[in-house]
């Protein structure tokens, strides 16, 4: 009888203590000069910081498109109570719906246009499947945040995710302002695998997806991140774009302003690094949370 080899984790999280790695994989994968919609020193950015931004992806039309879109499926009691939505627990408005690129072929659209996908592309270096798309709703007067999190360690502890060959788009559909709870990022914290402690619950995701619990960085490793790497706020108007590492230390505060603060969130995989079994959780979460359906977009 023989036995298969054991795997090789690079990354490993969710032990007794929090412990740090250097990143053991490439930022930008794909080889210089590839063409693509990223201008060289936009790349270069991004392999430097971990993010990039682009002041307008998407035009007015298209913002409005993509928000009465998302107008229809929070409105929608089926979609409410399907298992992809994701209800705030004070207010009980819909907070964030899950696989909409599979729920609507509006933003099945938008994940096909090659102004999203050709970066994503570009970025990884090979062709890119969905490993999950949502539109999140941060309506005003006390949407809660998302504390401080890389996505990476999530993906590697809980869907399988081996290697760092991933990337997220977050596509405004409403302004970015200082005040109604925008994404922070921490400039070359991707250059920093923080694995956090602690094990991972059975289907940990239900309760993590309204408040992060297991992968959640003590006080002291944020602390450490932010005075040697800083924080920045990104802002910017309706149909602006956000790219950044899957690794980047990132989070955001609450909306208490009267504005609301909605996005399209679209992350790309590798099709050259596709989900294998969790590297510290004892099941895979959903599939409509991280996708076991590796084929490329077209």
């Amino acid at each position: 009888m023989t036995t298969a080899p054991a795997r090789t984790d690079l990354y490993p999280t969710r032990g007794a203590r929090e412990v740090t790695t250097p990143r053991q994989d490439p930022v930008v994968w794909s080889a210089p000069g590839t063409p693509g919609p990223i201008a060289t020193a936009d790349l270069m950015g991004f392999e430097r910081d971990g993010f990039l931004t682009v002041d307008q992806l998407i035009g007015d039309d298209e913002v409005a498109l993509y928000r009465a879109e998302l107008d229809r499926l929070v409105a929608d009691p089926a979609v409410r109570a399907d298992e992809r939505s994701i209800i705030e627990p004070q207010s009980q408005d819909v907070r964030s719906v899950f696989e909409v690129h599979r729920l609507s072929e509006v933003f099945a659209a938008l994940v096909r246009d090659e102004r999203v996908v050709g970066r994503a592309r570009q970025i990884l270096g090979s062709d890119v499947y969905v490993h999950q798309s949502r539109i999140n709703v941060k309506p005003g007067f006390g949407a809660s945040g998302f504390y401080w999190h890389s996505d990476f360690e999530t993906w590697h502890a809980e869907d399988g995710l081996p290697n760092m060959r991933t990337v997220s788009v977050s596509i405004a559909l409403t302004e970015n302002r200082d005040t109604n709870g925008g994404l922070m990022i921490m400039p070359g914290s991707h250059r920093t695998f923080l694995g956090c402690a602690g094990e991972t619950p059975k289907d940990n995701y239900k309760k993590s997806l309204q408040m992060q619990d297991a992968g959640t960085p003590s006080d002291e490793a944020l602390t450490g991140f932010a005075d040697a790497h800083g924080i920045r706020l990104f802002t910017g108007r309706a149909g602006s774009a956000t790219w950044f590492d899957c690794n980047a230390m990132h989070g955001s505060g609450d909306n208490i302003t009267p504005y609301p603060r909605s996005n399209v969130f679209i992350v790309f995989n590798s099709v050259e690094n596709t989900a294998v079994d969790p590297f510290a959780a004892p099941v895979p979460r959903p599939d409509f949370i991280g996708a076991r359906d590796f084929t490329p977009v077209r």
